[in-house]
């Protein structure tokens, strides 16, 4: 049930010990665990990962959130939960390289830009599973109709690799996984995809499940 996490390689995590770096609780098959992985990567943080794997939660989970929430954080003395908290807390704790904006104006766009990426794309594809046919079509239009944001910048919609990086490219890893988006189909978007999936910190991000996950691949 362990293996290697992070960009340091460390063992995964076994509980009950005062930690001097991040403990990251993850289920190794979710979208949101894996954007948190991902995030950990790129920022180059130090951290250890227990795998929770179909709800089998540990005691040190449940002690402090008996509703199992994953992904889950505890850094120091602080537990944390919900995906877009840990996101932020992330960022403010360990502020280079930057994922937001600063000035506030660019920050608010980040974030409508994160919530359109949840709520119209990572919404039609359920963590762990092969989506429905018909939430397959659509994500796969509307990916394609998307393609010219794909090929404005050298990242989604900005010059450096940011938290929309973060939460699309563990979207797009399953649908080419599973075959729902194809360079035929959009040919920016798989270019993009491609781009940031050879990079390091991404290949550190994903778990074994990931890796195998599906039949098809990104060509």
């Amino acid at each position: 049930m362990s293996e290697p996490s992070g960009p340091t390689g460390g063992a995964r995590a076994t509980s009950g010990r005062r930690r001097s770096i991040p403990l990251l609780y993850s289920d190794p098959v979710a979208i949101d665990s894996h954007r948190i992985r991902l995030l950990l990567a790129e920022k180059g943080i130090e951290h250890e990962t227990i795998d929770v794997i179909e709800g089998r939660a540990p005691d040190s989970l449940r002690a402090f959130d008996p509703n199992e929430t994953l992904p889950a954080l505890i850094d120091r003395d602080l537990p944390l939960y919900e995906v877009g908290v840990i996101t932020d807390y992330l960022d403010e704790r360990y502020p280079h390289p930057p994922m937001m904006p600063v000035d506030p104006v660019s920050r608010a766009r980040s974030r409508l830009a994160l919530h359109r990426i949840r709520s119209d794309w990572q919404s039609r594809l359920p963590d762990g599973e092969r989506p429905a046919a018909a939430k397959a079509a659509h994500l796969s239009s509307a990916l394609a109709e998307a393609g010219e944001l794909f090929a404005a910048m050298p990242f989604f919609l900005g010059e450096q690799f940011s938290i929309l990086d973060a939460a699309l490219l563990p979207v797009l890893w399953r649908a080419s996984r599973y075959g729902i988006v194809s360079p035929a189909e959009a040919p920016s978007v798989m270019a993009y995809a491609n781009r940031m999936f050879a990079r390091p910190a991404f290949q550190a991000s994903l778990s074994d499940r990931e890796r195998d996950m599906g039949g098809e691949t990104a060509r």
